[in-house]
C-alpha cells in the first residue's frame, strides 16, 4: 500500500486508515483480529480508534491485539480524547487535566507506552485553545504521544488551533468527507492545507450508501438496520444521493469495478487527503475496500463524478468577480 507523509510531518501512514468505530459493539474482538491482520498484510499502517468507541472496548480489543497480531512498531497508532464522558471534574471536555486524564485511560486500554497521533475528538467552546493545545504539548514532550491532530473542526477553528503558539504543530485533521458530504470544500480544506494539516477523513463511503446497498431498501444485516446505526446512515438518503449513487454504480460498470472502490478512489486522490478512514463490520467488507489500492479514476470519471456531486460555493468562499 503506498505510504504518504501525514501534514507538514514527517510521520509516514498507509494511504488507507482502519477504522475501529464498530469495534466491541457489532465487530467482536475475533474478527477484529482477522481485520488487522488483513489490513496489515495489505501494507496498512495507520489504525484509529477513540476512548468513546463502545464506550472503551475498541481501545481494549486493540490493545490486545497490539502485539499478537501485527508488532507495535509495524502501526501508527491513532485515537482520540475530549468526547468521554464519566463521573468526576476530569470525565470529559478539552481542558488540561480532563485531557491528560483521558491519555492515562487510552494509554491503559491500549496496553501501550505512547500514541503515535493523539486527536482532540471536538472543539470544546467552554476551554480556551490555549489550554487544550497546552495539553497535547505536554503529552509530547512527555513521551506518551509523538504527533498530535484535531477532529471534526470548522474552517475557523482548524485556523484558530494551527495559529495558537504551541511548542508542536498539528499535522491532521479528520472529518467527514465523501461524494455526499463535501460540506469540507468551503472552508475546512482550504484552511488545513494552508496550515499543513494532512486530511483523514470519515465516512469517506457516505456511511455506507455510496456502496450501493440501500438503493432498493434496507438489508437486515446493514448498518441501516441497526437501532444505534439508523439515524447515522439516514442522514445519506435523500434524492441527492440517489443520483450520485447512480452515478457511481454506472462509473463501476464501466470501470469493471465495485462502486465502493469507485467512491473509496474519489475521496482518497482529493487535494489534501492523506488516508480514507474506512470502517468495516467483517473483514470482507475491508477487503472490498482494500481492493481500491488497485484503483486509479480515470480524469473523466473523476470530473463527472466532481459533477454529480458538486456544492454550491458563493461568497465569501467564491471570490466576487
Amino acid at each position: 500500500m503506498e505510504q504518504r507523509y501525514l501534514g507538514r510531518s514527517g510521520l509516514r501512514v498507509s494511504r488507507t486508515a482502519l477504522g475501529t468505530m464498530t469495534w466491541g459493539r457489532d465487530t467482536d474482538a475475533d474478527e477484529a483480529a482477522t481485520q488487522l491482520m488483513a489490513f496489515a498484510d495489505a501494507g496498512g499502517t495507520l489504525v484509529d480508534t477513540a476512548d468513546v468507541y463502545s464506550d472503551g472496548e475498541a481501545e481494549r480489543i486493540l490493545g490486545t491485539l497490539l502485539g499478537e497480531i501485527v508488532p507495535r512498531d509495524e502501526l501508527v497508532l491513532a485515537t482520540k480524547a475530549t468526547a468521554r464522558r464519566t463521573e468526576g471534574p476530569f470525565g470529559g471536555g478539552a481542558s488540561r487535566g480532563a485531557l491528560l486524564s483521558a491519555l492515562d485511560g487510552s494509554l491503559r486500554r491500549l496496553g501501550a507506552d505512547h500514541i503515535d497521533l493523539w486527536q482532540l475528538h471536538a472543539w470544546d467552546a467552554g476551554v480556551p485553545i490555549e489550554e487544550s493545545l497546552s495539553a497535547l504539548d505536554l503529552a509530547i514532550s512527555s513521551g506518551k504521544v509523538r504527533y498530535a491532530g484535531i477532529s471534526n473542526y470548522s474552517g475557523w477553528q482548524l485556523a484558530t488551533a494551527a495559529m495558537t503558539p504551541t511548542t508542536y504543530p498539528l499535522i491532521s485533521t479528520q472529518v467527514e468527507y465523501s461524494l455526499l458530504e463535501r460540506g469540507i470544500e468551503r472552508e475546512v480544506a482550504p484552511a488545513a492545507l494552508h496550515h499543513g494539516l494532512g486530511l483523514l477523513p470519515w465516512a469517506p463511503l457516505g456511511r455506507g450508501v455510496l456502496t450501493g446497498k440501500y438503493r432498493n431498501g434496507t438489508p437486515p444485516d446493514s448498518r441501516g438496520a441497526s437501532a444505534h446505526f439508523a439515524g447515522y446512515v439516514e442522514q445519506h438518503r435523500n434524492e441527492r444521493a440517489a443520483r450520485i449513487v447512480q452515478a457511481v454504480a454506472t462509473a463501476a460498470e464501466g470501470l469493471g469495478t465495485s462502486a465502493l472502490c469507485v467512491a473509496l478512489a474519489w475521496v482518497r486522490d482529493r487535494p489534501g487527503v492523506v488516508a480514507p478512514v474506512v470502517g468495516a463490520r467483517d473483514t470482507n467488507q475491508l477487503i472490498a475496500s482494500l481492493e481500491a489500492e488497485a484503483l486509479t479514476l480515470p480524469p473523466a470519471i473523476r470530473a463527472a463524478l466532481d459533477d454529480v456531486s458538486a456544492i454550491e460555493l458563493a461568497y465569501p468562499e467564491r471570490p466576487m468577480p
